[in-house]
């Protein structure tokens, strides 16, 4: 990373909460290096939406990966396990397969109980995007 040394001796001290603060200084390093110091605020957006302030799966998506669906995919309907392989939020379909088996596997705030539903218009509830949670973290 770019941080100076005497910063990185001091994060190697903390303890407790703050080791939380240093793995997002190190994330925030990391991003930057790979991404550019521009796309950190809609990153930092979408993290307090989603996770920190409980507020529902579409305050803010702008920092998510996405995958665009036509409306004749919609209507026809496309399997969930799919979507989650192409999102990279699961690497295989028995990866999905599992996390929906386990009960990790949401869409919005509702869970995925069967392993062959499918995402239809319906799902929409008239937005023009769902979000895909795999387990607490990960959408």
């Amino acid at each position: 990373t770019e941080l100076p040394l005497e910063e990185i001796e001091t994060m190697e001290g903390w303890e407790g909460a703050d080791i939380n603060k240093a793995k997002i200084v190190l994330a925030d390093e990391a991003t930057t290096l790979l991404h550019g110091r521009d796309c950190l605020k809609a990153i930092h957006d979408t993290i307090d939406s989603m996770f920190k302030g409980g507020k529902s799966a579409a305050a803010s998506t702008e920092g998510l990966n996405r995958i665009f669906v036509s409306d004749e995919e919609a209507s026809e309907g496309i399997k969930f396990i799919d979507l989650f392989v192409k999102l990279e939020l699961a690497n295989s379909k028995k990866e999905a397969r599992r996390l929906i088996q386990g009960g990790g596997a949401k869409v919005g705030d509702e869970k995925i109980v069967d392993e062959n539903a499918e995402l239809n218009k319906d799902r929409f509830g008239g937005a023009n995007e769902v979000t895909l949670r795999a387990g607490k973290k990960r959408a």
